[in-house]
């Protein structure tokens, strides 16, 4: 009785988050088809795209003053999952951090995740690193470089732990998906 009394209760808060996100998939760069994310969460909308089939978990932050974000598509993200897209000039001699207005081109570097991606719960993905195809970070996980395809990768900072498939099981997996992706678009 509780719950269903808590469901009719909190209706109206879920009706009014979907309606949100609906708008704001609007404010990303570029947001394919089937996105879920959590309206209340923290992004720099203009310099994310996103594929489709993306499920970003709540909590996220995914932020960049000056880089781009792009994410590709069958993506999932557990909860409270961070990119960071830039870092601070702390070169200047003679300088406190905080005043140094001035970046270069180094401190603010883009960060790609390519396609069939899984993010682990509270993974923490650094500027300029690339998640390649297939790949899984680890919960926890804070990765600074870039990731190799079908890896598992966990730790701080991450290193690759296994590969998804032995050789063999990949050339087959990576055929049997180009063909459900040549059925899909024709």
């Amino acid at each position: 009785m509780i719950n269903k009394l808590f469901a009719l209760l909190n209706l109206p808060f879920l009706v009014f988050r979907r309606l949100l996100m609906m708008v704001y998939r609007l404010r990303f760069k570029q947001c394919g088809k089937n996105v879920v994310f959590n309206p209340f969460d923290r992004f720099s909308f203009q310099r994310i795209t996103l594929g489709n089939d993306v499920y970003i978990g709540p909590g996220a932050s995914i932020s960049s003053a000056h880089s781009t974000i792009r994410i590709g598509s069958k993506v999932m993200m557990g909860p409270n999952v961070i990119f960071v897209g830039g870092n601070h000039n702390t070169e200047l001699v003679g300088e406190y951090m905080y005043d140094i207005k001035k970046k270069e081109a180094h401190h603010d570097r883009d960060i790609t995740v390519k396609d069939d991606v899984w993010i682990g719960n509270r993974a923490m993905i650094m500027s300029g690193v690339t998640l390649n195809e297939g790949c899984i970070v680890a919960a926890g996980a804070v990765v600074t470089k870039n990731v190799p395809s079908y890896s598992v990768v966990g730790g701080i900072p991450a290193k690759v732990i296994k590969m998804r498939f032995e050789k063999e099981i990949l050339e087959s997996h990576i055929h049997k998906i180009t063909l459900k992706n040549q059925k899909l678009n024709t």
